[in-house]
């Protein structure tokens, strides 16, 4: 859902120094912003994920990614 919010100039320019440092969007770095401060997303929740060594997600994903996506490619472009 869109949402407009007014900043004030030395504001906005500073999320956009952050978000452009961070590698994201203005957009992107907002909704994050919001959801660590809502309390959808816990840094130290995440932390402690890493740290307990269990696997978190496809520990094979890494592998082979340029087959992978020729084979997507193909996927996609032979109809």
């Amino acid at each position: 859902m869109a949402m407009s919010v007014q900043l004030d100039p030395v504001l906005d320019a500073r999320v956009g120094q952050e978000a452009k440092r961070l590698g994201m969007t203005k957009s992107a770095f907002i909704q994050d912003t919001l959801e660590r401060s809502l309390g959808y997303k816990n840094p130290s929740e995440l932390l402690d994920a890493v740290r307990s060594g269990t696997p978190m997600g496809d520990p094979y994903a890494s592998e082979n990614v340029s087959e992978k996506v020729k084979a997507k490619l193909r996927e996609k472009y032979s109809s």
